[in-house]
């Protein structure tokens, strides 16, 4: 096919083979200091997440159903970065800001895909804490090894099935208005600002089942740790309450970063004034939120920490 333009220089429909990511507005200066932050916060993002998962696999004490999710939400958190940052960083220092229709279309699946698998696992992980807390004699049997396995795999379904929901329901709008991506990334919102048809259907496709996935998981969060700080609060013991806080803690603290960026971006139409506003939401939940997770996890997980301190020992031993 080949890109003719029509007389009022947009494009026409069937010529649509590219798209191109116009990123942040500023001159050469402006892109070097947004790749150098990009690149600055992937990298965290990649070693933090890998350590992690290396820690989790190596250290025996940590094989359980509580560290089980958060291996796998390490492994979501390295993929999301992964399919959004390399692309962008390509796109800060180079003239060709181009990004084929297909790649965009692949880019878009797994950022979907990725992104609503870690909203079904921070649910998950709330449940894995309602259990330990609040049924501790139950707990072995109820989060066994084949039930964290399903829930991990339910996620990873519930993700899909949204991914592909959302990316046949955009895709199959004509892109006929211009090629030009207001964003560092092909995402919903600033794809249907280029559709020459009416795009109320997936407006209301993507707020009904972002804000289905959003509220659902929401409440099983909120449910899960109004009983946990009821049973924390019974407690006896003020070291006890302390310590089961402190390890509830760093998950709401994932969960509200989490939930918060997300809930703006897609869950409250016109929350996001402009699509400058956009980009920098995206920047929390594509770059930032991948990057605090682990340190999150690491510096308010005793387990996780004394896991780290054994695994520096015994790589300096050696």
């Amino acid at each position: 096919m080949n890109r003719a333009a029509g007389g009022d220089g947009n494009l026409s429909v069937m010529s649509l083979q590219e798209f191109v990511l116009d990123g942040f507005e500023g001159g050469l200066q402006t892109q070097a200091l947004l790749f150098a932050l990009f690149l600055a916060l992937y990298v965290v993002a990649v070693l933090g997440n890998l350590a992690m998962m290396v820690v989790i696999t190596l250290d025996a004490r940590l094989h359980s159903p509580m560290c089980f999710f958060l291996k796998n939400l390490s492994f979501v958190d390295l993929c999301y970065s992964s399919v959004i940052t390399p692309k962008a960083l390509a796109t800060f220092l180079s003239s060709s800001k181009v990004i084929t229709f297909e790649g965009c279309i692949i880019q878009f699946f797994f950022f979907a895909l990725l992104g609503t698998t870690e909203a079904f696992l921070l649910a998950m992980m709330a449940y894995d804490h309602f259990v330990a807390i609040c049924s501790p004699l139950h707990y072995p049997i109820t989060m066994c090894p084949s039930v964290c396995a399903c829930l991990v795999l339910g996620s990873y379904c519930g993700g899909c099935l949204n991914s592909i929901l959302e990316t046949s329901f955009t895709f199959r709008l004509p892109f006929c208005s211009s090629n030009h991506i207001d964003h560092f990334l092909c995402d919903v919102p600033p794809l249907l600002k280029l559709a020459c048809a009416n795009t109320t259907t997936n407006e209301l496709v993507m707020f009904g089942l972002c804000g289905l996935i959003i509220v659902g998981t929401t409440l099983v969060v909120l449910i899960s740790y109004s009983y946990i700080t009821v049973t924390i609060l019974r407690m006896r013991s003020g070291g006890g309450r302390h310590k089961l806080f402190s390890t509830c803690g760093s998950h709401m603290t994932a969960v509200s970063l989490f939930y918060r960026t997300v809930f703006v971006m897609y869950a409250q139409p016109g929350a996001v004034a402009s699509m400058e506003q956009g980009k920098v939401v995206s920047v929390f939940y594509t770059l930032v939120i991948p990057m605090l997770n682990p340190l999150i996890y690491s510096l308010r997980n005793k387990d996780v920490k004394d896991a780290l301190w054994r695994l520096g020992q015994r790589h300096t031993a050696t």
